[in-house]
């Protein structure tokens, strides 16, 4: 079989499918596996070329270890592309377009220069423990929280949209009271608005303070502000959590060989493939 027939093969592209795309077999799990140390140890290579230390020959080393690393997820890559049953589908996915983002750097650094370390980025592969390892429970609750953050947005925004306008009040108060006073850091609006972000934030970078007696009580009244507008949005997402907790009444059936949700018309797990009990069926598939 030449090259051009090895391409086209239907039986080649769903064997590699297999190994690439499932680990439910020896081959697909063991390539997963090594899938997330090769990223692993790239993230590594990256990290370890960056630093000033690293100089002459061992720089080199790691350079053409970068370059490895990016061929075979290059390849990988376009292996993806080539045995997919819906090329375009897995290019648009999540998992896909993390997959090509984790390709470009080092050629973006052919240009850019520096954007080769934003290969950091193949960080986000690693989700695909998840997937090898069977911890589905996990990919679930990440779900549920993120669909609680999705809608408790616009209260979130109304809130941000609040915390902005009293910020720049803040700011515009303290240039009144600072402004002309000699020696100040308040030497107009925008590093006034620039110091109360800072200190509602509770980051406290110290490069700006107040001089005058009046001056400080306002910045011990902006930080304690701080203190009370950082719970906000984090009690929010959590009203809504528990509120979709209660509401889902009917608990979502579950594989019982991999933990994996089930939708509601499946008769095998979309994961494992295990047959799954009739009495999980809906009563239109019995």
């Amino acid at each position: 079989m030449n090259l051009k027939e090895l391409y086209k093969s239907q039986c080649v592209k769903d064997r590699v499918s297999k190994i690439i795309f499932e680990s439910d077999t020896k081959a697909g799990k063991a390539f997963d596996v090594v899938l997330l140390w090769a990223i692993l140890a790239s993230i590594l290579v990256v990290s370890i070329e960056s630093m000033n230390a690293v100089t002459g020959a061992w720089k080199t080393v790691f350079k053409v270890m970068e370059y490895v690393f990016t061929f075979f997820f290059t390849l990988e890559y376009l292996c993806r592309l080539w045995c997919a049953r819906k090329p375009l589908r897995y290019a648009l996915s999540v998992f896909g377009i993390i997959d090509l983002l984790s390709t470009l750097p080092l050629y973006l650094g052919w240009i850019f220069g520096s954007a080769r370390y934003l290969m950091v980025i193949r960080t986000f592969r690693l989700i695909r423990v998840f997937r090898v390892f069977k911890l589905f429970s996990f990919l679930e609750e990440g779900d549920k929280l993120i669909q609680s953050l999705i809608l408790s947005f616009r209260k979130i925004l109304v809130f941000f949209l609040f915390v902005v306008l009293m910020t720049v009040t803040l700011g515009a108060l303290m240039y009144m009271v600072e402004g002309d006073v000699p020696g100040s850091q308040f030497r107009d609006v925008p590093t006034s608005i620039y110091w109360a972000i800072v200190t509602m934030t509770t980051v406290g970078y110290g490069d700006i303070a107040p001089v005058t007696g009046f001056g400080r009580i306002l910045s011990a009244i902006v930080m304690l502000l701080g203190y009370t507008i950082m719970a906000v949005p984090t009690g929010i997402v959590s009203a809504q959590f528990i509120h979709d907790r209660r509401v889902t009444k009917k608990k979502q059936p579950k594989c019982s060989e991999c933990g994996c949700p089930l939708p509601d018309d499946a008769h095998f797990c979309p994961h494992c493939g295990k047959s799954i009990p009739i009495e999980t069926w809906k009563e239109g598939d019995k």
